[in-house]
């Protein structure tokens, strides 16, 4: 499913550049940029693996994105379900349990547990399920292909800006921009407490040990190697942002575009004017992946 793309030149003024565009993920069908890759998973390893049985650790986008396809899935197949656990940890918040508790069903499964991955691990290894995990799965790249697509259609984009935990959404839409004759520079932005990747570049924080863009949360980076040469190769950065950053963000796009947006959601803006900040220049568009809540 294709997703809104279009310009805010009020907002682009505000912050002093020529063209900002935002790529509208929070508007995907799954809710979220993960409706790209997970339903993906999941549909190949039914198809292709004949897996029936499924695992997440996840208390977001990841989570809910799973639910949503295994419903959809048997809905469309009662004949033949397959089933999802979700496992979530302790200090999950009552917002997002009830958001997932909306699809507990006789094949969707919540259970809290103290280590939601290892949990998962085990359950992977001793074939009780297939452990859906982003950050390791190359399967979870072709899920951002169609992403990566669809920004290199906006005429003259000369920087992508992306929020990044794990890194799979980067590497996806940056596999993509290497066909491109010039492709654009690649952004990934990171927060305050989680920061493995873009600390390499942005050294200008303070540690935290809290944020309130609890997304990113991948302190492992195992895919920190082909992000860093995504970032290399197109000539961009990694940024690493601040509360304080992000909630003066938050307030600027309701201010001008009347939009609220999620503090996960909004890290792309939040790196784009830590850059802008730092003298970075373009002459084309910019473009911010709006990832979701």
């Amino acid at each position: 499913m294709k997703t809104i793309q279009k310009p805010y030149p009020i907002l682009a003024r505000a912050l002093g550049i020529k063209e900002l565009w935002l790529k509208r993920e929070d508007t995907h069908i799954y809710g979220s940029h993960k409706g790209r890759a997970i339903p993906l998973m999941i549909k190949e390893y039914r198809k292709r693996h004949h897996v029936r049985h499924f695992v997440i650790s996840s208390s977001g986008n990841a989570a809910l994105a799973a639910a949503k396809a295994v419903q959809k899935y048997n809905e469309n197949n009662t004949d033949d379900p397959i089933s999802l656990e979700i496992l979530v940890g302790p200090r999950i918040t009552e917002k997002k349990r009830k958001l997932l508790d909306a699809y507990v069903d006789v094949s969707i499964t919540i259970e809290q547990v103290e280590n939601p991955k290892q949990t998962a691990f085990g359950k992977n290894k001793r074939g009780e399920a297939l452990f859906l995990r982003q950050s390791t799965d190359d399967l979870a790249l072709r899920g951002y292909y169609p992403l990566g697509q669809e920004i290199s259609k906006i005429p003259y984009v000369q920087a992508v800006f992306i929020p990044t935990s794990s890194g799979a959404t980067a590497q996806g839409i940056s596999e993509v921009f290497t066909e491109l004759s010039h492709p654009p520079q690649i952004h990934i932005v990171q927060t305050s407490l989680c920061a493995p990747m873009a600390s390499i570049f942005d050294t200008n924080y303070t540690p935290t040990d809290s944020s309130i863009a609890t997304a990113i949360c991948d302190k492992i980076a195992h895919r920190k190697i082909p992000v860093i040469d995504a970032i290399n190769n197109t000539k961009g950065s990694g940024w690493v942002v601040s509360d304080k950053e992000i909630q003066a963000m938050i307030d600027l796009v309701k201010k001008t575009t009347k939009m609220t947006l999620s503090p996960n959601g909004i890290l792309g803006l939040v790196g784009l004017k830590k850059a802008i900040d730092n003298g970075w220049k373009w002459d084309g568009a910019v473009v911010c992946v709006v990832t979701g809540a």
